[in-house]
């Protein structure tokens, strides 16, 4: 086992050990119950780590990048009901509801 990735919280922790299990890769969550220990256990040493099998590793790692990427930016658009002009992120109109349409 390896370790991959450690945060302050489990939340944090859990949530990329949720997606990593989703793609196939098995993890094991170590330090889960640790916090009670800050003050006395160094502060990082504390902290949950989330942990993969040698073999996964390197896709795991690949995952784990592509999460930290920020999400390429979508074009503005224009509803084809009402004319308002909306933001890429948002996949319906704020004004009247229409769905964006699908690019061709």
């Amino acid at each position: 086992m390896r370790l991959l990735y450690s945060a302050p919280n489990t939340l944090q922790v859990g949530h990329i050990r949720n997606l990593l299990e989703a793609e196939g890769i098995a993890c094991q969550l170590r330090n889960e119950f640790l916090s009670g220990g800050m003050g006395e256990l160094p502060l990082t040493e504390a902290w949950p780590e989330l942990w993969v099998d040698e073999r996964d590793f390197a896709r795991a790692e690949q995952l784990l990048d592509e999460l930290r990427e920020p999400a390429a930016t979508l074009p503005e658009w224009v509803c084809p009901v009402c004319g308002e002009r909306i933001e890429g992120q948002f996949s319906a109109c704020w004004r009247c509801g229409r769905e964006r349409p699908q690019a061709r």
